[in-house]
């Protein structure tokens, strides 16, 4: 987390917005009140049904797996970038975002001057406004599938405010440069993401920054032997995230990646208080298992299975749609039955069961001119559109200034204020042209939709 020193962190756990570093310090001091002896420069090596596993600690060698106590529940580790087989020869001045964002922000070592990212994942997206404030040209945002993957807000604010282009249904089908990257080769790409000959652009620079997603570390847990999911990639877990090995709970990013930190730590205190229940109880006597089917539209879910005499008063489920969808129902059926409905505006692939807006390309408008009956155009409507940016939802508000600023389109209060504060020239948010040769940047924030400076 200290490599994060951005802000958004910390909306839905502490009502605010933090940056890496104060959440991860929020979260240390709420452990410090538990009293919980924790173990520092601690690796698990096996995690071995009978419980007993081997630690190698710092000074200490490999401990003796019979001296350790039982311990139901196991810090597993969270997930790594995916590789990426790109084309060309292998110079220097590629990197995973990751890596990049650590050498920037630890380090103080700025990565390159001239910069393509490939993906559109929130890392890159924050690395490209990174990258610009220490004095680097971002030329472009290449993304292969036709919506981007990060947070409507950092669409915004990382390449919409710097005038950077998100190529949406493109990729790099060409790297050149031996000792060091030279050029990039982009192309567009068609349904099956092959490349369009004759679409190829060049792009003369000398680091490109990865940014291409994460896969769950699941090596512990398939030498344990527990059930994986073939579509998250992580372990199988019940509705209080115990895995296939009664007594072994996963949580976080080894069950499934997830969009945001404060969804990994909600997780973590689910799993943390099963397995405390757990020590007190014991196993949970044989019951009847349901197993959790994605219907159509949806790749998985999160857990995969539910105890119904474990759960009570409900269970909270996490799921990844696979395209984009407009305003939509998720139903929840057994036997043919109707059990839930739920409504959502807005839902995309990126996030779980959320109601994100699907992404048009950068620096566009989807709403079209106004036609009128003679075949031309008539007088464009006084209505503004405007992206909130003050929490993950990223709703598409729709300001009319010549109704008292009335805002429509907003999930909460936060969002209607933001959306009049915007539309409204005289508001601090509103972008100035200055001398940065026209290049739209924004003001001097005002507050945030948790009212914090």
């Amino acid at each position: 987390m200290n490599q994060c020193i951005h802000n958004g962190f910390g909306l839905h756990r502490f009502g605010e917005q933090l940056t890496g570093p104060e959440y991860a310090g929020r979260c240390i001091e709420l452990l410090r009140s538990t009293g919980v002896r924790v173990e520092l420069g601690t690796m698990v090596l096996e995690v071995t049904p009978d419980k007993k596993d081997p630690l190698r600690q710092p000074g200490k060698g490999l401990s003796d797996p019979g001296s350790q106590k039982h311990h139901p529940l196991h810090g597993l580790p969270g997930a790594h970038p995916r590789c990426h087989r790109h084309p060309g020869h292998r110079p220097a001045g590629i990197y995973t975002a990751g890596a990049a964002q650590r050498y920037v922000n630890m380090e103080g070592y700025l990565v390159g001057k001239r910069v393509l990212i490939l993906g559109s994942g929130d890392i890159g997206l924050i690395m490209a406004r990174r990258m610009s404030l220490e004095g680097a040209k971002v030329l472009a945002c290449v993304e292969v599938m036709p919506y981007s993957g990060g947070l409507t807000r950092n669409i915004v604010q990382c390449l919409h405010d710097f005038d950077i282009p998100l190529y949406l249904s493109h990729t790099i089908v060409d790297i050149q440069g031996k000792a060091r990257v030279e050029k990039a080769i982009v192309a567009k790409v068609d349904e099956n993401r092959r490349p369009i000959p004759g679409t190829e652009m060049e792009f003369d620079v000398d680091t490109i920054l990865l940014s291409v997603g994460l896969m769950p570390e699941n090596e512990l847990t398939r030498k344990a032997g527990i059930p994986m999911d073939p579509h998250t990639k992580g372990a199988v877990v019940y509705e209080k995230m115990e895995t296939g090995i009664p007594g072994v709970f996963a949580c976080g990013n080894v069950v499934h990646v997830h969009d945001l930190v404060d969804f990994v730590s909600g997780e973590s205190d689910l799993a943390g208080a099963s397995a405390a229940a757990y020590v007190l109880k014991g196993e949970a006597s044989d019951t009847v298992v349901l197993d959790l089917v994605p219907g159509n539209g949806v790749g998985y879910t999160v857990p995969q299975r539910v105890r119904p005499a474990d759960v009570d008063r409900s269970v909270n489920i996490s799921f990844r749609v696979r395209q984009n969808y407009g305003p939509s129902q998720i139903t929840v059926t057994c036997g043919g039955r109707q059990l839930a409905r739920f409504k959502r505006q807005r839902m995309a692939p990126r996030r779980d069961g959320a109601h994100r807006p699907a992404q048009s390309p950068a620096g566009k408008s989807r709403r079209p001119a106004d036609r009128c009956g003679r075949g031309g155009y008539c007088r464009m409507s006084s209505i503004k559109e405007v992206i909130c940016i003050c929490c993950p939802c990223g709703c598409h508000l729709q300001v009319d200034p010549e109704n008292d600023y009335n805002v429509t389109g907003n999930a909460c209060p936060n969002g209607a204020a933001y959306g009049r504060g915007r539309a409204d020239s005289s508001h601090p948010h509103h972008h100035q042209h200055g001398a940065g040769g026209g290049r739209s940047v924004p003001a001097l924030p005002g507050k945030n939709c948790a009212g914090r400076t």
